[in-house]
């Protein structure tokens, strides 16, 4: 049996007849002192655990904290011993009691553990409007706060939410500076909020061409990625592929607003995949960079639901088509190319740009890029 533990006193009649039905009970010292004081506890080599409690011949109780099934105890158990022998009794997780005590609804949170796992994973997901972090000794709150502002993150309020349901609780308010600069109790979740995390946050998109590393002006600029971006119509999840990915504007600012979706750079040039990195670390989005040329690249990638051509002719475009993704989107400057294109995904529009310069006399003038032609069709 696993037993879910915030405040002993709370435990359901349930749990506490399987702690006091047990012939050994394993946990963490904190739990052990308050229920079983004589049990075994859970330090150092998991493994050695699991050897413990497979040579108890009697009944097992497994204490943990909050909801075990959440990056907790039943995963190891269930692979040890098979989910069919595991009775388990959850208590609130400490997200959700971070969340609850915040008064923020969770259902569209992001959740990512720092125990045992990369910080850059949470770094990576804090571009998200709603994040809980799962701190640890290793990776405590302040390394967190450190790591995302080295990450160019800084505009997130945040919450530390300490040692909950138990005594000693605290739930601090503060910013990403505040949460870099203080020594906080790592055994925390860390909440962070684009806004209040109520309403909704403001959505922006069409970034200005100098927030992205580029080959002498090889990005897609800002008005035009605008534009593909709207006609990529991104889901909150699934697969998209970014080909001829040049800068990766387009991927860097997908994944960014949509933190769900997996996507990936293909790129031949090694410079410009240098550059795609480059860009997605700037931004603290994960974006698989594929340094290879399409179409042959695009064999074994995983099926795509969104893909945007930036970069290659017909053939790459032939090669997208043929693993039916929902949605395609090209850009041609060539309109021979872009007609064919058209054939091929039903709808094209010419993307026409006059940015205004200042004049020496301080006077404006409209400098014409060159036109874009923008192809995209699907459901």
């Amino acid at each position: 049996m696993v037993v879910g533990v915030n405040d002993p006193e709370t435990l359901s009649k349930a749990a506490r007849c399987a702690v006091e039905s047990a012939a050994l009970v394993v946990g963490g010292r904190r739990h052990l002192d308050a229920l079983a004081p004589g049990g075994l506890v859970i330090g150092g080599e998991l493994r050695a655990v699991l050897d413990a409690i497979a040579a108890e011949p009697g009944l097992v109780c497994v204490l943990a904290s909050g909801d075990p099934g959440f990056f907790g105890m039943v995963r190891p158990l269930a692979e040890r011993f098979g989910p069919e022998r595991l009775e388990v009794h959850p208590a609130p997780s400490s997200v959700a009691s971070a969340f609850a005590r915040l008064a923020v609804p969770w259902d569209d949170a992001i959740v990512v553990s720092a125990h045992g796992r990369p910080l850059a994973d949470a770094v990576a997901a804090a571009a998200g409007p709603k994040v809980a972090v799962l701190v640890s000794p290793e990776n405590p709150p302040e390394a967190l706060g450190r790591a995302l502002l080295e990450a160019g993150i800084a505009d997130r309020t945040v919450a530390v939410c300490s040692r909950l349901g138990l005594h000693g609780e605290t739930v601090d308010r503060t910013d990403v500076v505040g949460l870099a600069s203080r020594t906080w109790d790592p055994l925390s979740v860390v909440v962070l909020l684009a806004g209040d995390g109520v309403g909704p946050r403001s959505v922006s998109w069409g970034l200005p061409d100098r927030s992205f590393e580029h080959r002498a002006g090889m990005v897609t600029k800002a008005e035009v990625r605008a534009v593909v971006l709207g006609k990529l119509d991104l889901p909150a999840a699934g697969v998209l592929w970014d080909v001829g990915a040049g800068s990766g504007s387009v991927a860097v600012e997908a994944a960014r607003l949509r933190p769900g979706l997996q996507v990936t750079a293909v790129e031949r040039r090694p410079d410009d995949a240098a550059r795609v990195r480059s860009n997605a670390a700037t931004y603290a989005v994960t974006v698989q960079v594929v340094e290879a040329e399409a179409p042959g690249a695009l064999a074994a990638l995983a099926d795509p639901d969104r893909v945007f051509v930036g970069g290659g002719g017909l053939d790459v475009l032939d090669a997208v088509l043929q693993r039916s993704p929902r949605r395609v989107v090209a850009t041609y400057a060539a309109l021979d190319r872009a007609a064919a294109a058209a054939q091929r995904l039903g709808e094209l529009v010419q993307v026409g740009l006059a940015r205004g310069e200042r004049l020496p006399d301080g006077g404006l003038r409209l400098a014409a890029e060159n036109p874009v032609f923008v192809v995209w069709g699907g459901g």
